[in-house]
């Protein structure tokens, strides 16, 4: 049996193709609201991404701490997409974090390689390009570093980068950073459905099970980047998804019917609200969906950290002190894992529907 590699997206990149393989092609109905991100990126008129400063988030001045509150449930209610700034974890410490990213995909593809995943027999961590799994056999023009940063107890620090030598030490600390960030956000955002704070946190997982999941992203320059995505349209099943990049812009939102390029905010980290709270809220905090584009220029990095409910253990469902006779639950009673089923079944099946010439919803 012959086991077909797929091809490091970076080794496309460099080999001086100048048309892209049509398993990167997007199809026809996509392609007509594909732009150019820079020209994109630098839209003023429209709707853009709320930016939240979370400095105030726990003032002793109850009037300011409220105000910062309402503004970051405001923007998860009717964006569930937001930059936050001064969100408390150093700059150093991003910058270190970001650098010790860049450096290990700088290293040669053989280097990398010693780290590469398995998909097929379900080593999901390490080095990866994305496998088509879809009848089309679409892929994405991306190559990725995937691997669980938080709780530490369960982390497997045989599959982090060696090189650079900072990369466990810079992501260790900002992953155990950002877990307390998750921590104040679920709270305000708890408090926001009228619940007791650590409510949304303890349905999630709680500090014992909610998991930290790191994906570093390296989408290469695209010598047609009008016919391909970086990644494809989709929500994120987490909890919440916070985000880091290079300050190369790609990340696009679907916001009232229209493509919105996120711009690029220096020092600050793109929060999204994923699957698990929007189902725990019942919709009243959206997950949005989003994609990324990319270019032919420059070279985009960006470092999603997902934060994952258990996959068994807990059932996802609207809670019951947000449903009522008047807004009735909106999701069914599913495992996380039964989600995440979900989505890919009903992905094929839109799929399918699509190729018998039937539009999906």
């Amino acid at each position: 049996m012959v086991i077909s590699v797929t091809p490091r997206v970076e080794s496309l990149a460099s080999s001086g193709i100048q048309a892209i393989p049509k398993e990167y092609v997007r199809p026809a109905e996509e392609l007509n609201n594909i732009g150019n991100v820079f020209e994109e990126e630098k839209k003023e008129v429209g709707p853009q991404v709320p930016t939240i400063d979370l400095k105030a988030i726990n003032s002793e001045d109850p009037v300011v701490r409220e105000k910062c509150r309402e503004e970051l449930k405001k923007a998860a209610a009717e964006w569930g997409v937001m930059h936050l700034v001064n969100h408390g974890i150093p700059d150093d410490l991003i910058n270190r974090v970001k650098k010790a990213g860049q450096t290990f995909f700088s290293l040669p593809i053989e280097e990398k390689e010693k780290y590469a995943n398995d998909q097929a027999s379900g080593k999901i961590q390490g080095y990866g390009s994305k496998l088509a799994n879809n009848a089309s056999g679409q892929l994405e023009w991306e190559d990725y570093f995937f691997h669980l940063v938080y709780p530490e107890d369960k982390r497997d620090l045989s599959t982090w980068p060696k090189t650079p030598a900072d990369y466990t030490e810079a992501t260790s600390e900002y992953a155990r950073l950002l877990r307390g960030l998750v921590t104040t956000i679920l709270s305000v955002l708890s408090l926001g459905l009228g619940l007791e704070e650590d409510r949304l946190e303890k349905e999630a997982g709680g500090l014992e099970e909610l998991l930290l999941q790191m994906k570093i992203n390296y989408y290469p320059k695209c010598p047609q980047p009008e016919l391909a995505l970086g990644v494809e349209a989709h929500t994120d099943v987490s909890a919440l998804t916070f985000l880091l990049h290079n300050m190369v812009p790609g990340l696009q939102l679907f916001y009232e019917g229209n493509w919105v390029t996120a711009k690029c905010v220096p020092n600050s980290i793109i929060m999204h609200i994923g699957d698990t709270v929007e189902i725990l809220s019942n919709g009243k905090y959206k997950s949005i969906l989003h994609r990324s584009l990319v270019n032919k220029e420059k070279v985009r990095v960006s470092w999603a950290v997902f934060c994952e409910p258990p996959k068994e253990k807990i059932i996802l469902q609207p809670l019951p002190e947000v449903v009522s006779e008047a807004e009735p639950p909106l999701f069914p009673p599913r495992t996380f894992a039964q989600h995440i089923e979900h989505k890919l079944f009903r992905k094929t099946q839109e799929l399918n529907a699509n190729n018998n010439g039937a539009i999906s919803k």
